[in-house]
């Protein structure tokens, strides 16, 4: 990959960024003084507690940090931050109560509302007023089964507000993927829509809603958002009703600030989903640093990210309330009725942010779709992209076809942290195939196997070796700890290994290259799939493209899925080229030994492809729970191929 920029900063954009800001205001309270961003990561990492403070304080949020020290017993798992403190999640978001816009809703059938953020106080208010005489108190688990729309960011504040723990999954998950996580917390109310839109097509929800409540004994009370018109549960109560009943101003209880807040799920493709527990203080401070230093988020900025309620970036973009910004939502297809709608939105909505998925981004290269072209997108500073790793090419589209004066971040980190481990910044250049930095308070490394640190250009597990406020509070039911300990911290005792095929580079950044557990071994060799995936999805006759290791003849071989475009057939030639694109980019050891077509790759609902199920069927094994796919029916696939026996 070249090291060259595919953008800079300009040096008025730097001075104006919070980043440099934020690096004024720790020179001048520390007497330091930071000739690079990685000097002041570092100083980040080595300083964490008093990296933190600072962090509240130039974030301004909204509470008592208590007294020093802001953190104790420092190790993984363990370490405490702000031990004395109290502060409330809702309140910090609720913190503006002008009449300018909080929230923009698009829906995919041409709906548009607004709420401002005095109206959105008052909702909340009215509520949670509601929510705390029908019971609910601190402590107490409220679900939520809602499109990415007002109603789930009120109900969603509501609950929090009281203290209570919010959970929620996007419509278009099953009874059983539903039950799969709800079942596990037992919650005492229950948010539900009656239905959902996608893709042109309107879904009702009602039967379903009424076997997941009645297989909830722990339900108390349903109520039901009214979206699609579809017909009225029995007892149920009515949101628009209990959010104008008594519009008031909402209550705020202040709690420690490792109070869990959210209860968010893992994947679920290799088990059943690991329900993490998040405190509210480390949610706030953490998305607070990505979003107002790493992303430079201000007041009256418009953030919009591609999400639904079951992905960790619906709650990353709520906290962008936090920093005064107007949240733009869309629920619906991105891609219906063409690849324009999400562009269409941006020039219409005036956003600034513009956060997506990795896979988005090449579909839409692959549309040929070209927005530069078509849209103004003037208002467009930041475009973020996460959910899986971001080609090359996906780089040069982005300034080739999009903008080229814009900050390109490419972002990691996962539903675990509630965060990233690297981020961007307004400060650095971006360069093609990278991430642009290490995250502020992370102190991110790159292990071998025998968790010795390796040096850049180096490819290893990605880990976290000091304690960082984001670590979850726990998992549900894990009364001991022994299934949250052995998820992150039985490979290398005392540090955080996340799971991720990386290595860091040169100018400071990281390269990611996939999951290390989807990380093929052929004669020993260890190779991240996304190695594979970029020069065969440049290709213009692959559309999609998914590798695994079979097991062969006492080691393993790679086997390359591949789905070819439309009007277009995997033939000798098209083999020939795949390899030969593997071969020059990569290395010999890359080339699949098996290249054969599929109709469709199997995905996660937050639109991931999943290696590991495919790898199970092939080696004939029952994949784990097939509600975690947005598409279970594409594994049919890959059970027992002629092109695989030999």
């Amino acid at each position: 990959m070249s090291s060259a920029p595919l953008w800079t900063p300009s040096p008025e954009r730097v001075e104006r960024s919070a980043m440099r800001a934020f690096q004024r205001g720790i020179e001048a309270r520390t007497g330091r003084r930071f000739a690079s961003y990685t000097e002041l990561w570092r100083w980040s990492v080595d300083e964490r507690a008093e990296f933190w403070r600072a962090a509240w304080d130039f974030c301004e949020l909204i509470g008592d940090p208590g007294p020093a020290p802001f953190l104790v017993d420092d190790r993984m798992p363990g370490a405490r931050f702000f031990p004395g403190a109290r502060l409330s999640y809702a309140e910090n978001l609720l913190r503006r109560t002008d009449p300018a816009t909080a929230l923009i809703f698009r829906g995919e059938d041409g709906s548009r509302r607004e709420l401002s953020f005095a109206e959105l106080r008052a909702q909340v208010g009215s509520l949670a007023a509601e929510l705390r005489r029908l019971g609910i108190s601190a402590g107490d688990r409220v679900a939520a089964i809602l499109p990415n729309g007002p109603e789930a960011i009120v109900a969603m504040l509501a609950a929090t507000s009281l203290g209570a723990i919010w959970s929620s999954c996007s419509p278009d998950f099953g009874v059983r993927g539903v039950l799969d996580r709800f079942g596990q917390i037992e919650p005492k109310l229950l948010f539900a829509c009656d239905g959902y839109r996608y893709a042109g097509k309107t879904f009702d929800l009602s039967e379903r809603v009424a076997e997941i409540r009645a297989a909830l004994p722990s339900l108390s009370r349903l109520v039901t958002v009214d979206f699609v018109g579809a017909r009225a549960l029995p007892g149920a109560l009515d949101f628009g009703e209990l959010a104008r009943s008594r519009p008031g101003e909402p209550e705020f209880a202040r709690l420690p600030f490792d109070h869990p807040l959210f209860i968010l799920y893992s994947s679920g493709t290799t088990g059943a989903p690991k329900c993490i527990v998040h405190g509210a203080g480390a949610v706030l401070a953490k998305i607070a640093v990505e979003q107002r230093l790493h992303t430079d988020l201000r007041r009256g900025d418009r953030l919009f990210y591609f999400t639904t309620c079951g992905w960790m970036m619906w709650n990353w973009l709520a906290t962008g309330l936090a920093a005064g910004a107007t949240l733009v939502l869309y629920d619906g297809s991105p891609f219906h009725p063409d690849e324009r709608v999400l562009f269409d939105l941006v020039d219409a909505e005036r956003v600034t942010v513009f956060g997506t998925s990795a896979k988005y981004l090449d579909a839409v290269r692959k549309s040929g779709l070209e927005p530069r072209a078509t849209h103004d997108l003037s208002s467009v500073e930041t475009i973020l992209s996460t959910g899986s790793v971001l080609a090359p090419e996906s780089f040069d589209f982005v300034y080739r076809g999009i903008k080229p004066d814009v900050l390109l971040s490419s972002i990691s980190g996962g539903t675990d942290i509630a965060g990233c481990f690297v981020a961007g910044s307004p400060t650095l250049p971006v360069r093609r195939g990278e991430a642009q930095c290490l995250a502020l308070g992370m102190a991110v490394d790159v292990f071998d196997d025998a968790g010795r640190a390796l040096a850049p250009g180096e490819k290893g597990e990605l880990v976290c070796t000091r304690a960082f406020p984001s670590m979850p509070v726990g998992f549900w039911n894990d009364p001991d700890g022994a299934r949250y300990r052995a998820s992150y911290f039985e490979r290398f005792p005392g540090v955080w290994h996340h799971g991720d095929w990386v290595e860091l580079t040169p100018n400071g950044g990281m390269t990611l290259y996939g999951r290390s557990d989807a990380v093929l071994n052929p004669g020993g060799v260890r190779i991240g799939t996304a190695e594979i995936y970029r020069p065969v999805e440049q290709l213009d006759e692959i559309a999609e493209a998914l590798a695994i290791g079979q097991d062969w003849a006492g080691d393993v071989r790679v086997v390359l899925f591949v789905r070819p475009r439309d009007g277009v057939a995997l033939d000798a030639p098209l083999e020939a080229k795949i390899r030969a694109a593997i071969r020059a980019h990569a290395t010999p050891r890359h080339v699949p030994a098996r290249i054969v077509a599929v109709s469709d790759i199997p995905r996660t609902k937050s639109g991931k492809i999943v290696e590991l199920a495919v790898r199970d069927v092939v080696h004939g094994r029952a994949p784990k729970n097939l509600e975690t796919l947005a598409n279970p029916e594409a594994l049919a696939q890959f059970t027992n191929r002629p092109e695989l026996a030999s």
